[in-house]
């Protein structure tokens, strides 16, 4: 990877009079309203331990790997932002099969969580996904995993990252759950509940402790019932701002046949609340979630 100074990543990219200071070569930038969920993302996702738990139980699966690759293809001399990045699984599930960008750039508001993707190989800003301290259209491509639904306003933070994408660039969102996915009710609804404390008992990654569980359920803002991330939101963001924009609805039990209209099959767990609550588990409605690909036209 392309090492840049420090300097001429202000001088490009970052717009010097949103920088407050810097931390051990990361650049803090201001947070105009931290709100509860900042302060939770970056509470829990900068933990020690807990961050270190998230790093190895999420988004590393061969099935995640598979789908993101067959999106990005190379990322070899290209400009890429990470919004959200955490501790770095994106890029540490990636990094052997895209390639190596010439400048890897992570956001996200949790110190600690960017002091552990720094040690990756990225660079890492600390900023709010809702104001993003960049210019406009430098990214060749801009990804955001994860990342909507732990934001209070996702329409925001997309119209944000829409941004930096410059022309034929690409923008990507993936693992946020789709809202009619979750109109859980009745007997549905209590299964899904009763879920929390079999995670604990399993010491299952990101609920190993009452304490882990309760903070990492405090950063997932819209990964509530009845609430979650629709199609409708990324077209009528991204289109007026010049983007070819392709939804794909998928569970997390397939990999690149997500792009050729496969969902797949969710866990038998969430197919049961699903059916208890009269959505049919067999639909793209029910899909758990909502991969995005929009591409900056020319």
């Amino acid at each position: 990877m392309l090492i840049i100074e420090n300097a001429s990543i202000l001088q490009f990219f970052v717009q010097p009079d949103q920088v407050e200071r810097w931390e051990q070569d990361i650049v803090i930038c201001k947070i105009l309203n931290p709100t509860p969920a900042i302060e939770a993302n970056s509470y829990y996702f900068g933990h020690p331990e807990w961050g270190l738990n998230y790093f190895a139980a999420c988004h590393r699966d061969e099935r995640f790997v598979e789908l993101w690759q067959a999106v990005i293809g190379n990322w070899d001399g290209k400009v890429v932002v990470d919004i959200g990045c955490g501790p770095g699984n994106l890029y540490a599930s990636l990094k052997e099969f895209c390639g190596e960008p010439d400048l890897l750039i992570g956001v996200d508001v949790s110190l600690g969580a960017l002091k552990m993707a720094r040690q990756l190989g990225y660079t890492a800003i600390l900023a709010d996904a809702h104001n993003l301290p960049f210019v406009s259209e430098f990214a060749d491509i801009v990804m955001l995993n994860a990342c909507l639904h732990h934001c209070d306003d996702m329409a925001k933070v997309l119209q944000e990252a829409a941004k930096l994408v410059r022309p034929g660039g690409l923008l990507i969102t993936d693992h946020d759950p789709q809202r009619s996915a979750y109109q859980l009710k009745g007997l549905g609804l209590l299964l899904w509940q009763f879920r929390l404390p079999i995670y604990r008992c399993l010491k299952r990654g990101g609920h190993s402790t009452t304490e882990e569980q309760r903070w990492g359920l405090a950063t997932e803002v819209h990964h509530q019932v009845g609430d979650g991330i629709t199609s409708e939101m990324f077209y009528e963001v991204l289109e007026p701002q010049g983007f070819v924009v392709k939804v794909y609805p998928h569970n997390h039990t397939v990999g690149a046949e997500a792009l050729k209209g496969n969902y797949g099959r969710a866990f038998w767990k969430f197919r049961l609340a699903q059916r208890l609550s009269g959505i049919n588990p067999n639909s793209p409605e029910a899909a758990l979630s909502l991969m995005c690909v929009a591409t900056r036209t020319a």
